[in-house]
């Protein structure tokens, strides 16, 4: 009995060396071959377990209204697209009173009939019309205030109006100061085939971008999804419907989103339909628009151009122009050059903004 009890305590130290060494190669091969699941990293130290491996941050609750609006949003970009036996092109002016360029828009239009449609918003008063093809094209209109929610709520009427013909497929936001650079094929051609609407969007970090951003509009619209771009847009049916059934983010840059509120002004019609969409359908448009605009001279309004200014050139180098310039507001005025839709774009400039009322004759004279 005294030899046996002596072998078993001589076998103790055995298992012990056994056991210590299994843990020291576990150990080893934690560290040479780390975890890939965070459970593991309870155990091991924190300098081998990466914040990658950690469980991920959950994702905030959508309320009730966010969780419906995605649903609509997602059925409407998602449905069947329904083709018309006549597609048309929806033309809304929105404007103060009469359109200086009416006989030039006459000329555009001329020999097209039954592929647009016209559409009038005239906020100051009635226009008077020296085109017949306006003539009765005017919408009930309401005031409309420089950089104020009422701007969105007259491009959101116009889009009611133009939506209730089922044969308009794509719609077209332009200024009474606007001209049409191409003809009408070569627009009818550029916007129909395409299967993007075109909405100005970049991402400013200086004081006039992300600078008007308004905490209050969180929780459903934070800063990092805060963009800006032209009003001038150009869109497809789908997203028609979706910018008029769209309440929930309407509501955001109605109450939030104004001149001189808190120091800082910030204008709803630069920046909901870019958020909004980039948001909801990034991938849906082209990040910038149809309509050149000239800010050259960095001034609170384009460039305006005057009857002498006119030439041939000048319409020829809008015309030529294949790249999408974005300037910042930023100290650096660092300007960004979206290479994807530069090199998709040709052509690009299918209307101008703006053109003074004196320069209707030479227009006419170069188209």
């Amino acid at each position: 009995m005294t030899g046996l009890h002596h072998r078993y305590q001589s076998k103790r130290p055995v298992w012990i060396i056994i056991l210590a060494s299994l843990v020291c190669v576990s150990l080893l091969g934690a560290y040479i071959y780390p975890p890939r699941g965070y459970s593991a990293c309870y155990f091991l130290s924190s300098s081998i377990c990466s914040k990658d491996w950690l469980p991920p941050v959950p994702a905030r609750v959508y309320t009730d209204e966010e969780i419906a609006a995605r649903v609509v949003f997602r059925d409407i970009i998602a449905a069947p697209f329904v083709q018309s036996n006549n597609p048309k092109i929806a033309f809304m002016f929105l404007t103060p009173g009469s359109l200086p360029f009416e006989k030039l828009w006459e000329k555009f239009f001329q020999g097209h009939e039954g592929r647009f449609s016209i559409y009038v918003h005239a906020s100051r008063e009635k226009p008077v019309h020296v085109s017949p093809l306006f003539i009765g094209r005017e919408i009930r209109s309401e005031k409309v205030a420089w950089g104020k929610i009422s701007m969105v709520d007259a491009e959101k009427r116009l889009l009611a109006n133009a939506l209730q013909d089922t044969d308009n497929q794509h719609f077209v936001l332009l200024s009474d100061s606007c001209v049409p650079l191409h003809d009408f094929d070569y627009v009818y051609s550029y916007l129909m085939e395409t299967n993007i609407s075109f909405i100005d969007c970049f991402d400013d970090p200086g004081p006039h971008g992300s600078g008007r951003y308004y905490k209050h509009m969180l929780p459903e619209i934070e800063k990092k999804e805060f963009r800006k771009g032209s009003q001038w847009f150009s869109v497809k049916r789908p997203h028609a419907l979706l910018i008029l059934s769209d309440s929930l983010y309407y509501t955001k840059f109605k109450l939030y989103c104004k001149p001189g509120m808190e120091g800082r002004n910030c204008y709803a019609d630069e920046h909901y339909l870019p958020t909004l969409f980039h948001m909801v359908d990034p991938g849906g448009i082209a990040n910038w628009s149809v309509t050149h605009v000239d800010w050259s001279e960095e001034k609170w309004h384009p460039k305006a151009y005057r009857a002498q200014d006119v030439t041939f050139e000048l319409l020829k180098n809008i015309t030529s122009i294949d790249e999408s310039y974005h300037k910042t507001s930023d100290e650096s005025e660092k300007i960004h050059l979206d290479w994807m839709t530069a090199l998709q774009c040709r052509q690009c400039a299918v209307n101008l903004d703006t053109f003074s009322v004196r320069s209707l004759d030479a227009i006419l004279y170069w188209h």
